[in-house]
């Protein structure tokens, strides 16, 4: 598809778009956005960036947002439902569901809709300022469509112990939904986010998601992401943090789900001392493709920065893995590490993985590295001679590859669930490989 075919693809993907605000700069951002979707196009394979993905499926198909939202049974949604939350806002098919969602923390987490009233100046001095759609066709189309979405305020010195759940759950075909995120913790708060994409049905829907992080000094967030889609959806998602003096993230990503996901992570060490730690996990199989971009910019000195992202494949699966870690003019005493892991348990799967490090400074402290393999021979020698069966063997062992991330979620009742939808994958997965072999 040429660049003006993609173009008017964009452009038929802004039907229906919400009512306009009563706030004039909310409108005026929608506007820009809407301004920039008409000049930009679908990436394609001969970007750079999208090399290693071809989302062509998608532009193959017309998706338009639900006009209403699906009436779903409280049972339906308590099946996702986060036991340990003390606030949960609920959106089907990108719709918000009040009558699903509840907060008992203490703290503003509301619908983005009216909240954005209620908080106008802490909404205007982040909202689209953080995830930038100047060049970026998807963030483009997302704040145009701005309206439903989560506003999470943490005041200062606050510490939340229980997390917040925004779960997102899709019910119908050819739905397109805008889920969008703006968290604000104020300085020497601290929370923790879990953002839930989940769905009822395995046909073709696209979820476009757009998450805006800014922690003030001393701040921390721990911000966990479960993609859960249905096997036929496409889900592409921006995030994009920002951090002031001495302040923490903490990220874990889960891609289980989607026919074609791909989900780009910035994040800005804007100050000094700020840190970040980012751990993911792609667990495909099939036909499957999922794609991860991350790019830590360290603009300031003493930042630390830890990466870990591993990638289990199956079939005729690909993973595709770019990691860019910046170190910019005077950031001195930066401290960055790292690690891309891959695991392909077919001879049709494939990894693509391209850990970078632009360094600017001259004193720092930064490494990486990637690994491309399948199971250790040995080691299922030897699990072979303590009694286990071929199978059981390679499935303990890429159960075990995986869970190293899945058990950095600090969240029991998720982690565990995760915990048994990776066992149930990988049990699949190295039966597969075992016949194989």
């Amino acid at each position: 598809m040429n660049t003006a075919s993609t173009s008017r693809y964009l452009d038929s993907l802004l039907q229906r778009q919400p009512p306009a605000s009563s706030l004039t700069w909310l409108n005026e951002l929608r506007a820009n956005a809407v301004d920039r979707v008409g000049a930009l196009s679908v990436p394609t394979t001969r970007d750079e960036d999208w090399r290693f993905t071809d989302i062509s499926p998608l532009t193959k198909l017309s998706f338009q947002p639900a006009r209403d939202a699906a009436q779903l049974a409280p049972a339906t949604v308590e099946q996702w439902a986060i036991t340990e939350a003390s606030a949960r806002l609920v959106f089907v098919d990108g719709i918000y569901a009040p009558q699903h969602s509840f907060n008992r923390a203490g703290i503003t987490v509301e619908n983005l809709a009216s909240g954005v009233t209620r908080h106008d100046a802490a909404a205007r001095a982040h909202l689209g300022r953080h995830a930038g759609f100047e060049r970026n066709a998807f963030a483009a189309l997302n704040t145009a469509f701005l309206h439903d979405g989560a506003l999470i305020v943490v005041p200062r010195d606050m510490a939340l112990a229980a997390p917040v759940h925004l779960l997102c759950i899709a019910t119908r075909k050819q739905t397109a939904s805008y889920p969008r995120c703006l968290v604000i913790a104020e300085s020497g708060s601290s929370v923790t986010i879990i953002e839930d994409f989940v769905a009822l049905q395995d046909e073709a829907y696209f979820t476009n998601a757009v998450t805006e992080i800014a922690l003030a000094g001393n701040a921390e967030m721990h911000h966990v992401r479960a993609q859960r889609e249905g096997a036929a959806a496409f889900h592409i998602a921006n995030c994009a943090v920002s951090l002031a003096q001495a302040s923490r993230y903490h990220s874990v990503s889960v891609a289980l789900g989607a026919r074609i996901s791909r989900h780009n992570l910035g994040v800005l060490l804007a100050a000094e001392g700020a840190e970040c730690s980012i751990d993911g996990l792609a667990l495909i199989g099939g036909a499957q493709l999922a794609d991860t971009h991350s790019l830590i910019d360290h603009a300031l000195p003493q930042g630390k920065s830890r990466q870990l992202h591993k990638c289990i494949v199956d079939g005729a699966a690909r993973a595709v893995f770019n990691g860019n870690i910046m170190v910019r003019t005077g950031a001195q005493r930066t401290d960055s590490s790292q690690s891309s892991r891959n695991l392909l348990l077919s001879g049709k799967a494939r990894v693509d993985t391209k850990p970078q490090l632009e360094i600017f400074a001259d004193d720092v402290k930064c490494a990486h590295g990637a690994t491309v393999g399948q199971l250790d021979v040995d080691e299922v020698f030897y699990l072979n001679s303590r009694g286990l069966s071929d199978t059981a063997a390679r499935n303990l062992l890429t159960y075990a590859f995986g869970a190293e991330i899945i058990g950095r979620i600090g969240v029991a009742s998720l982690r565990n669930r995760l915990e048994q939808a990776v066992l149930a994958q990988t049990q699949t997965a190295a039966a597969g490989a075992a016949r194989e072999s």
